[in-house]
C-alpha cells in the first residue's frame, strides 16, 4: 500500500496541506478529486517523492520514505510513477519519443526495446518514435509520457489530471490502457481529477472510493 499521513507542505508562508493522508491499495483505482488550487498536485509530489514534507509519513508496501531523507533508492523511486497535468512541461525538449519513453531504463541500464513495445501498444507509430515534443500533438505527447511511467512497472500510478487538455478518444484510450495495464500488474493507481464523473467511472470496476481533498485538510 502507498499511505501517506498527517502531509503538511507550505509555499512559504502559504499553507498548502495542512495534515493530509491518503491510502492507495494494490489492484484498486483511488480517486481524488478538489477544485483548482487545493494542492493535488503537491500531494502527487509528495506520494511520488519527489517533494519531501515539512511534517508527515509516507510508506511504500510498509517502508518509510524518511529514513533515507533526500536520497530515495531508485529501486524504491521507481515503484511510484507519476503522470504529469501538461506533457509539454515533463519532457526534455530534445528527446525524440522514443528517447522519452526510454528515459527510464537508460536510467537503469536496461534494453530500450520493451520502450517500442509500450510505444505500439499507446498507438505510437515508428514514424511518430523519431519526432521531438515540438512535432506532435499535446495528445501523442501525453502517450508517450504514460507509456514512459509504465516502463519499469511500477506498484503504483499517479495521474495527475492526466486526460484534463485532452479530446475524448485519448482521453478514453489513456485510460483504457492504464486499466489493462492495473488489472495484469495488480498495481494500484491514483485517479487525481476535478471530473467527478470520470472518477465515478474510473473507479467503478476496481472497488475504488473517491476522497475530496478539502474534505480531508483539517481547520487552520
Amino acid at each position: 500500500m502507498l499511505r501517506a499521513e498527517g502531509v503538511v507542505v507550505s509555499y512559504g508562508r502559504q499553507r498548502v496541506l495542512g495534515g493530509v493522508g491518503i491510502e492507495v491499495s494494490p489492484g484498486q483505482v483511488t480517486g481524488l478529486a478538489g477544485p483548482s488550487g487545493c494542492g493535488k498536485s503537491t500531494l502527487a509530489r509528495v506520494l511520488a517523492m519527489l517533494l519531501k514534507p515539512a511534517a508527515g509519513r509516507l510508506t511504500v508496501d510498509g517502508v518509510d520514505v524518511r529514513r533515507w531523507r533526500h536520497r530515495v533508492p531508485r529501486e524504491l523511486r521507481g515503484q511510484v510513477a507519476l503522470i504529469f497535468q501538461q506533457p509539454r512541461l515533463a519532457v526534455d525538449p530534445r528527446f525524440t519519443l522514443l528517447d522519452v519513453i526510454a528515459e527510464p531504463l537508460r536510467a537503469a541500464h536496461w534494453s530500450i526495446e520493451h520502450a517500442r513495445e509500450l510505444a505500439e501498444e499507446m498507438g505510437l507509430t515508428s514514424e511518430l518514435l523519431s519526432r521531438r515534443p515540438h512535432e506532435v500533438s499535446d495528445g501523442q505527447l501525453q502517450r508517450a509520457c504514460v507509456a514512459r511511467s509504465l516502463t519499469l512497472r511500477p506498484r503504483y500510478v499517479i495521474c495527475d489530471e492526466m486526460t484534463t487538455m485532452l479530446d475524448a478518444s485519448t482521453q478514453a484510450h489513456l485510460v483504457a490502457r492504464l486499466e489493462a495495464y492495473r488489472l495484469e500488474s495488480g498495481a494500484g493507481v491514483l485517479a487525481i481529477t476535478h471530473d467527478d464523473e470520470l472518477l465515478i467511472r474510473w473507479t467503478g470496476p476496481s472497488g475504488g472510493s473517491i476522497r475530496h481533498l478539502s474534505e480531508m485538510a483539517p481547520a487552520a
